[in-house]
């Protein structure tokens, strides 16, 4: 299970408070508890159960492969957002959400390969070739593509969760979300409407230690859901191909025998058969002729050599 959060913590955290009254949305009501001084309190009973159930949705989803992109833009939730998504090894968006960062991914997409290729240029030290003024232009290029996309570099494919930090500010990319039926987990304050989110956490979207803290717990939920994909890849025996059993085909004639060979068995095999017999016992009596040869004339060198020391032997004595 995904870790618990207590409703003491929660209560430190500020994540109860709401806006004020007069600025409230109807469809928030289910979740307000009661309103003190002119604010809405949330019912932190329902956060808790939300929030169990957003975090085994986030579990769930990255032990399967999937991915969790974050967002949030908002000041407050800036460093939060991309701390914890590099902490659980997620995509984030926290400069500007770019209409079309997810209907038009493959345009999105275009411009990480071109960002990717300005900062290979960068290292071979192709910027020195260039004048000061076209290698200051692109090295801002790199910066504004850097600061809009870095986040997002890594994702090669659209996310198959949306977190969200304040729904209001991000209703573009919420609507991009319910677009392509990309589930949408928010952080929902009492001035939001609820009703384009999957799965609400009704809190305070405002306060930076509610914000850490409901952030954290979602990172928390996506390194479990890393380490159960771990443990299952772990688990699994290396598979092991059965390679099938082939068959040596039988070679024919052609495959194993010289061309000449086979001249001569084709030629062979025109002839009548008594005539194949003569012809086979005339090159055996042919090998054995020049085999008693080759033994004489070794035999002729010997006794030559013999002779010769014979001779040269006579005449010393003479």
């Amino acid at each position: 299970m995904a870790s618990q959060i207590s409703m003491k913590a929660l209560l430190e955290s500020g994540v109860h408070f709401g806006h004020r009254t007069h600025k409230w949305h109807p469809a928030m009501k289910p979740y307000i508890f009661t309103e003190r001084n002119g604010i809405h309190i949330i019912d932190l009973q329902k956060t808790v159960k939300a929030l169990q159930q957003a975090c085994n949705v986030v579990r769930d989803t990255v032990a399967n492969g999937g991915t969790v992109l974050f967002v949030g833009t908002k000041r407050q939730a800036q460093e939060t957002i991309q701390d914890e998504a590099i902490r659980a090894g997620m995509p984030y968006v926290t400069a500007r959400w770019l209409g079309g960062m997810l209907t038009n991914w493959r345009t999105i997409r275009s411009r990480i390969n071109e960002l990717e290729r300005l900062e290979r240029m960068r290292d071979q030290g192709e910027f020195n070739r260039l004048t000061k003024k076209e290698a200051l232009i692109l090295n801002r290029q790199i910066e504004r593509l850097e600061t809009l996309l870095g986040g997002i570099r890594q994702m090669t494919r659209l996310p198959d969760l949306l977190f969200v930090v304040d729904v209001r500010r991000e209703a573009t990319a919420i609507h991009e979300a319910n677009l392509l039926n990309i589930p949408v987990i928010a952080l929902v304050d009492t001035n939001c409407d609820p009703r384009n989110v999957d799965y609400v956490i009704p809190s305070n979207d405002d306060a930076i230690r509610a914000i850490k803290l409901l952030v954290s717990k979602i990172a928390d939920a996506a390194l479990e859901g890393k380490a159960m994909r771990k443990d299952v890849e772990e688990e699994l025996p290396p598979a092991r191909v059965a390679l099938p059993v082939m068959e040596e085909p039988e070679l024919s004639d052609e495959e194993l025998l010289g061309a000449a060979t086979l001249a001569k068995i084709s030629s062979r095999l025109s002839l009548p058969h008594d005539e194949i017999i003569e012809e086979l016992e005339e090159e055996l009596l042919t090998e054995e002729l020049e085999d008693e040869i080759a033994d004489f004339d070794e035999e002729d060198e010997e006794m030559g050599d013999y002779s010769d020391e014979e001779d040269s032997g006579e005449e010393e004595e003479a």
